[in-house]
């Protein structure tokens, strides 16, 4: 049971490091949802096509990291609006499933393949363990380096990068690229979980992200938990609608949605 928990939990921990990397740097990376689903077509169709999971996985991330590393260059050259822009990626991406599921898969729907299947116990532990690795590397990043301390007070204080030489859009545009990272592995151990693409893999995750790290008080241990108890919450709804049958549906796909209000008020 607590493997199945903790497995359940790992993308969306890995989306809301994310979400940190990218808050911390002042730009706030609203293309997590749409970045999640597209790593997860993305790894299915790599997968297929080459018909290595190993090659799936690291080109789907070296792929959706530097898709998003462009696009932020060009956020910072063209001096855009970051809100603007991560939407606006946001979009693009989701776009981009159907149109490349047609033309690959002609389907737009959910995919499958006996070129894509994997040990269900296997993937549990690989996601726990890979999550507990970047969550260990995050920590050390924003903790021990000195560019992981550039990166914390780029969005509050980078008048003091400035005084110090360094240029406040190499931060925020490694920001983005850490939240791409993150995000695309998220993606990834989401689709290798059902051995499957399903549309719209996501689920809000990306969404669920972003309001996290400010329940978390942007602290990333903080996050963790916070995310532990959402999903939590979420992992035992389905249980506990077979014990309370009379409890209606619609409030029962709420319910994880109340745990995270009571951490709110908590705070």
């Amino acid at each position: 049971m607590t493997i199945d928990i903790l497995s359940f939990s790992c993308p969306l921990i890995l989306c809301s490091i994310a979400a940190l990397f990218s808050e911390y740097a002042g730009c706030l990376a609203l293309f997590i949802e749409g970045l999640v689903s597209f790593s997860a077509f993305l790894n299915f169709a790599i997968t297929v096509k080459t018909q290595n999971p190993v090659a799936g996985f690291l080109l789907t991330v070296i792929l959706a990291t530097l898709i998003i590393f462009v696009f932020a260059a060009l956020t910072e050259k063209l001096k855009a609006h970051k809100f603007i822009a991560g939407t606006a990626i946001n979009l693009l991406l989701s776009s981009l499933i159907s149109c490349l599921s047609t033309i690959f898969f002609k389907t737009r729907g959910v995919l499958t393949s006996p070129f894509y299947s994997f040990n269900i116990n296997h993937t549990k532990i690989f996601t726990v363990i890979l999550t507990a690795v970047l969550i260990a590397a995050a920590i050390v990043f924003l903790s021990k380096t000195r560019t992981g301390l550039y990166l914390r007070i780029t969005g509050s204080d980078s008048d003091v990068l400035i005084a110090k030489g360094v240029n406040p859009s190499v931060t925020r545009i490694l920001s983005w690229g850490l939240a791409a990272f993150y995000s695309s592995i998220a993606g990834i151990l989401l689709t290798i979980r059902l051995s499957s693409f399903v549309p719209n893999i996501s689920s809000g995750r990306g969404w669920v992200a972003l309001a996290a790290i400010f329940l978390g008080k942007k602290n990333l241990r903080k996050i963790v938990i916070a995310v532990l108890i959402f999903c939590c919450a979420d992992f035992f709804m389905p249980y506990l609608q077979n014990y309370i049958p009379e409890i209606p549906s619609s409030i029962m796909i709420s319910f994880p949605y109340f745990a995270a209000l009571l951490l709110i008020f908590a705070n």
